[in-house]
This record gives C-alpha cells, sequence and structure tokens, in this order.
C-alpha cells in the first residue's frame, strides 16, 4: 500500500496473537504463587524469632535446712530445780524445770548491778562517781547481822566508789550495799525496785517479778530462762564481767572480801552470780568461755532451787550441778562443715535445653553441735541469657541455731549460652 502523503510503502501489520498471551498467564500465577509460598515460609520460619526468649529458670537443689551430723549431747540436767544453758551467739541447749517464777536469792543483784551500769556506765579499771554511807544505813547494820543476812561492814560516812559498791554486792554478795546503792541511784529503794522491773520488761523477762534489790525478800521471783536472758545483757558491760571474775576485792571498812563463786577460775568460769536462801535454795547464774578454732565463745546459763540446809549446802550442791554441764557444753562446740567447695546448690535451666549448675565456690562451716538445726537459705540475682562458666552468681547462707549467718558465694559449672537462630527455627519446625 502506497501512502499519499510521504510515497513510502506501508507494510500491513498482522493481528495480535490471542493464543501467545494465554499462554504466558499460568506462568505468571505459577510464579506469584512460587512467591507467596516462598514468603509464608519465610514467615514460618522467622515467626519464632519474633517472639523473646523465656527467662532462665532457677531450682534449687539443697534442703531448706538440715541438722548437724552426729548424736546430740546429752546435757546432765540437774534432778530438782530448773536450768537453762546456751552459748552466745550460738544458740540454746534447752531447759530443765519448766519455767514457774521461784525465789532466787542474790541471784536478784544481778539485774541491781545491771541497772546502776546501764545507768553510770563504767570501763574496765574505773572507780566511777563516789557515794557515802548514811548514819541511816550504818545504823540499819545491827538489825541485818542479826537476821543473818549477807552483809560487808560499813560506818556512817564510808566512802565507797561506784566500783567498790559493786564489788560489794557481786563479790561478797552485800545485801546491805545493793540497797545503799539503790538508794544512791534512785533516791529511794522503791523508787529503784520499779526501774528493776521496768528493765525486766524491757529485756523480754516475762517470768520475773523484783521486789527488793538484793533477793532477800522471797517475794521477788524469776525463771532460769528469764535469768539467762538477763546475764547475757550484763556480760556485755565491761565493768560488770571485769567485777564477777574476780576471787577477790579490797574494799573500805571490810578489807580484803572473797567472791562466794569458787567456780570462778575454774572450766573457763568467769562469773556470775551466787544465791542461797532458804525459800530458793541453791542458785548460781554463771559464764564461761570456751575456745573452739581459735574463737572464743561464752556459754551462759542458770542453775535454780538446788536443795539443802544451809547457804554452804545449797552452794555445793549447786556448783556440783553447774560443773557438768560447763563441761557438756564446752566438749558438745565445734565447727561442722554443711557445704563443702563444689557441692551442688542450684541449677538454671535457660530456654531450648541449655543449662548450667551452681556450686558452693568454697567450704561453708557453722558453730554449733550434732543434733543442731541449721537453716540454709539462698539469693541469685535473676540469671542472664548469657553467663560465663566459672561465674560468680549468687551465695547460700547458713544459720545455725541462733547464731549469725555464713556465707559462700556460688560459681557456674559450665557456661551458660543463648541458643542459635538456627537453633530457634530448627526447635521449632
Amino acid at each position: 500500500m502506497l501512502d499519499a502523503a510521504t510515497n513510502q510503502v506501508l507494510e500491513p501489520v498482522p493481528p495480535r496473537s490471542r493464543g501467545r498471551h494465554r499462554a504466558r498467564r499460568p506462568r505468571r500465577l505459577i510464579s506469584g504463587l512460587l512467591a507467596l509460598i516462598l514468603a509464608a515460609a519465610v514467615l514460618v520460619a522467622i515467626a519464632p524469632l519474633r517472639h523473646p526468649l523465656p527467662a532462665p529458670t532457677v531450682t534449687r537443689t539443697v534442703p531448706a535446712s538440715m541438722v548437724i551430723p552426729g548424736t546430740a549431747p546429752a546435757i546432765p540436767w540437774p534432778k530438782t530445780g530448773q536450768a537453762a544453758l546456751s552459748v552466745e551467739g550460738v544458740g540454746s541447749f534447752g531447759t530443765s524445770g519448766g519455767r514457774k517464777p521461784v525465789p532466787i536469792a542474790s541471784v536478784t543483784k544481778v539485774m541491781t548491778a545491771y541497772v546502776i551500769l546501764t545507768g553510770h556506765p563504767l570501763n574496765r579499771g574505773q572507780h566511777g562517781p563516789k557515794l557515802t554511807v548514811s548514819a541511816q544505813q550504818a545504823a540499819a547494820y545491827p538489825a541485818e547481822l542479826a537476821r543473818e543476812e549477807s552483809l560487808v561492814p560499813v560506818v556512817a560516812g564510808a566512802v565507797f566508789t561506784e566500783r567498790q559498791a559493786l564489788q560489794a554486792v557481786l563479790l561478797p554478795s552485800a545485801n546491805n550495799m545493793a540497797r545503799i546503792l539503790a538508794a544512791w541511784d534512785a533516791g529511794s529503794i522503791e523508787a529503784f525496785v520499779a526501774k528493776m522491773n521496768d528493765t525486766a520488761a524491757t529485756l523480754g523477762m516475762t517470768n520475773t517479778h523484783y521486789t527488793d534489790p538484793s533477793g532477800y525478800d522471797p517475794g521477788t521471783v524469776s525463771t532460769a530462762v528469764d535469768q539467762v536472758i538477763l546475764a547475757r545483757e550484763a556480760m556485755k558491760l565491761p565493768a560488770f564481767a571485769e567485777i564477777v571474775a574476780q576471787k577477790e576485792a579490797t574494799l573500805p571498812v571490810a578489807g580484803t572480801v572473797k567472791n562466794y563463786n569458787s567456780l570462778v577460775g575454774q572450766d573457763g568460769v568467769v562469773g556470775i552470780k551466787t544465791g542461797s536462801t532458804d525459800e530458793a535454795g541453791g542458785c548460781l547464774v554463771f559464764a564461761a568461755v570456751v575456745k573452739v578454732a581459735g574463737r572464743k565463745f561464752t556459754v551462759v546459763g542458770a542453775v535454780l532451787g538446788q536443795p539443802g540446809a544451809d547457804t554452804p549446802v545449797q552452794l555445793d550442791r549447786v556448783f556440783r550441778a553447774t560443773r557438768p554441764l560447763v563441761r557438756t557444753a564446752a566438749a558438745a562446740i565445734g565447727v561442722h562443715p554443711v557445704v563443702r567447695a563444689g557441692d551442688q546448690i542450684a541449677t538454671v535451666q535457660g530456654p531450648l535445653g541449655a543449662g548450667t549448675a551452681l556450686n558452693a565456690a568454697q567450704d561453708l562451716t557453722v558453730v554449733g553441735w550434732p543434733g543442731m538445726r541449721v537453716r540454709l537459705d539462698i539469693d541469685i540475682p535473676t540469671v542472664p541469657a548469657r553467663l560465663p562458666a566459672e561465674a560468680e552468681h549468687g551465695r547460700v547462707t547458713a544459720v545455725a541455731g541462733g547464731g549469725a549467718p555464713v556465707a559462700a558465694e556460688l560459681r557456674t559449672d559450665v557456661g551458660l549460652e543463648p541458643p542459635s537462630t538456627w537453633d530457634r527455627i530448627r526447635r521449632h519446625r
């Protein structure tokens, strides 16, 4: 065909083939479908990666408590009266004879001295302020002597330092000096007795009631348990502990006086106070120092109500009841391992089966005796996803009886690693 405008020959254009267009459409559909399948597969594969991994979990593998192995000590409790026995900072061996309040005689003077020293503290060797015996106090001496009370001689105008007055009260157990000190401190004996009872209540001595500062009055009653509570507090006062450990002292008027507690200096005994009356029998609150693995521990106890016709017999019997208690306690106290280095304390379970153990990094020992219960506490911070081998993480703490806690660090066994991307995908296929 000739184009009139250009004089060019135009070739005819054939019509499109409908068959070829229809052939391409299935291929595009298949390609699109494959793309959708591939996209779905990728979404399925990466779906686990969109969710955070759970935190590692910790499971303790030690019990909450244990008992120190071995045969528990057989405590030779007295057959009569009351007794209590404990170790300061460790725990109690127990009690015998119940907790009914009974007369305690001159054991009362432990509270008298405690109230004086908390109100008028003394350091070791310090004498403190002076007090003068009044004419009225000196005039009471003959009547007190006629009652066969435990006394030190005094005269009007005699001057005692606070330390000397306390020595008279605690060593030869002078009832008259207990009254003189009470009036010096509180203005009257009645006001001082009120302070004694207030102090007992503050210390938790729930079965104790004081009616006088000397213990001569049988209305002053307590228990072995309460007297151990007081003795432990009193022995924390430097001057008190120093005085009750003395075998003798030199006082105005009286001269040299001796300590009624003949156990002082034997079997580590360092005090504390005797007592004896017809109503109370023989009584003793005692303290003894024992050494265990280079450390010093104080055994504190009380024995009340030992029978006897008079003071020498009563005191002899209370001493005989006390000696085996002190010796048994000293022999029983020891250092005991409760956890060994390398012992497994807990396990850590990570996601997808990863895990490690937390082991004690060192030995953990407590002071106590066979049969004593030991509490085991663990403190493990949140475990991270990655924790190297031999890494310190957490601690185990042991508390034996009423003792102070001791702790050992925990250390990982093998390293804890988070799962790889491939592990996470493969685990969920």
